[in-house]
Parts: structure tokens; sequence; C-alpha cells
């Protein structure tokens, strides 16, 4: 479907990295607007009044919020391009299921470690490590031959979805001091997440380490400041 895209989003947000991804997957050329959370745009608050926040789609001038619903309107909308999602309305749930588990609960386990400290952050990071336990046996119970690739080598929604979250975990590690993905507890989570950061098309949307290192220490000192005021 031709028409002109737009998305307005943070490169380093994970947020806007997965809609950047599935953007790629379905090769759709697109225009990337970087929001100011500092000084936010009038576009930005014109399209997303709600929340005021990124990522937005705009196709021809109209605003999709959400990026969940964004991969979704995109899989939808472009058809010609590898599917994102199982056309099969059974396996379809399962890979939402899986995207809903990702997106709410292990995500917001993560946010916790980086927003904590002490005692706090220690129970932040064993439920981190209960929601990949988790997501290691969902990975053998659903997906035993390996990563969830929707396409063949094509990537689908849950490998969107879990780069945007863990396809960062080395900078992660290396901010909080904090081992997550250790091969030896999630060998097929840590496999499948060596694949996705090896795929061309991750490496072109990642932007660089030491910036997300940056990015990520001064994001973390300004939320304990603001805990601690």
């Amino acid at each position: 479907m031709a028409g002109r895209v737009v998305l307005h989003g943070r490169g380093a947000s994970p947020y806007s990295r997965r809609v950047e991804l599935a953007l790629k997957v379905k090769g759709i050329e697109y225009e990337f607007v970087e929001e100011d959370f500092t000084n936010k745009s009038e576009a930005l608050l014109r399209y997303n009044p709600v929340h005021k926040k990124v990522p937005i789609l705009v196709h021809n001038g109209k605003p999709i919020t959400e990026s969940l619903v964004i991969i979704e309107y995109i899989d939808k909308t472009w058809k010609e391009g590898p599917p994102l999602l199982p056309r099969d309305l059974y396996e379809r749930a399962k890979v939402r299921f899986w995207a809903s588990f990702l997106h709410q609960q292990l995500f917001e386990a993560i946010a916790s470690v980086i927003n904590t400290d002490g005692e706090a952050q220690d129970r932040a990071v064993k439920e981190v490590h209960e929601k990949l336990k988790v997501l290691e046996e969902g990975i053998k119970g659903n997906y035993p031959g390996g990563s969830p690739f929707i396409n063949g080598n094509n990537m689908g929604l849950l490998d969107v979805v879990v780069c945007s979250i863990l396809g960062t975990h080395k900078v992660l590690e290396e901010v909080l001091g904090v081992k997550f993905l250790d091969p030896e507890k999630y060998a097929m989570v840590n496999s499948w997440v060596k694949a996705l950061t090896e795929s061309p098309l991750v490496k072109e949307a990642m932007p660089p380490h030491e910036k997300l290192v940056g990015i990520l220490r001064l994001i973390r000192a300004r939320l304990l400041e603001s805990a601690a005021a």
C-alpha cells in the first residue's frame, strides 16, 4: 500500500525500535522524526494528545499509537511483505500472548531494575530471572525447533518485541552490573537473542553500544535522583 509513512520516535527507545524493525522487515520506506522529550513537538502533542509519547506512526496523515497496535496495523496494511503474525488464528493467538508477556511483564521487571537500588533492585533482578525462566520454558513448549521466526528466516512480531527488550542486554548488564542472559540457564533465549542481534536488519536499526550505555546511565541517574527527592 502506497502512501507517506512517518515514524515519530526516539532512537534509544525500545518501543520505537520495535516499530522500526517491523517497517524494515516489511521493506516499507519511512521518514524518521527524532523527538525530544524535554521539548515535545507540536506534531507529537497533536498526534498523541492522550499519552504524549512515542512511537507514533503517521500514514497518509493519520496517526497510530502504541507499538504493538502499530505493528499489527503495519502487518494488515502492507500484506505484500513478509507476515509479522501467523495467518493461522491459533498460532496468532499464541504469538499475541507471548508478545503481551514480553511487553507487560518482562520489560516492566527490567525497568524496575533500572530505577531501583539496593534491596529493591535485588528483588527486581530476581523477578527478571523468574520471567526469563517462564520465557525459556515457553519457547521449549511452543517453539521446539528454536527461536519462533514467523516466516522461515524472516523476523516476526515476537522476534521484534524480544529484540527491542533483550537485544541491548549487554548494555543493561554493563550499566547495572547484573548478568541477565546466562547461556546455561536460558540456552534457548540466549541463542534466540544472539541470532537476532547478528541480523543485518537489527544491526542497521540498533544505535551504537557506547551511545546506549551513556543514555542508560543518564536515565538511571535521573530516576534514582527523582526517587530520592
